[in-house]
């Protein structure tokens, strides 16, 4: 749906990371995250944000649900942290390497 369907400028590259339905199916929080600047990720923030309703009205149509959890998107930050993780192990590889060059 985020493809093919919503057309909104602002949202970008966009990725559901998960999603968690409460246990009266009333509320669905839809966990994403988003690769680029602060300001892309506050742009698609907002346009996932104003999508909520055509987003709910379609997940009622297509799984035909007599009532569709209200939407509410929320950023996951996991992806940044794992991306950055792996920036700081690359960085202390380097570092292992020129020290054993250097002994």
């Amino acid at each position: 749906m985020l493809v093919k369907t919503l057309k909104d400028p602002r949202i970008g590259f966009v990725t559901i990371t998960r999603v968690v339905v409460s246990e009266d199916c009333r509320v669905a929080k839809v966990y994403f995250s988003v690769v680029g600047t602060l300001a892309e990720r506050e742009r698609s923030t907002k346009g996932l944000n104003s999508a909520k309703g055509y987003v709910r009205k379609e997940l009622g149509r297509r799984m035909g649900l007599r009532h569709t959890p209200e939407i509410m998107f929320q950023f996951d930050p996991s992806i940044e942290y794992a991306i950055h993780i792996g920036e700081v192990m690359h960085h202390l590889e380097q570092e292992r390497e020129k020290n054993k060059d250097e002994d």
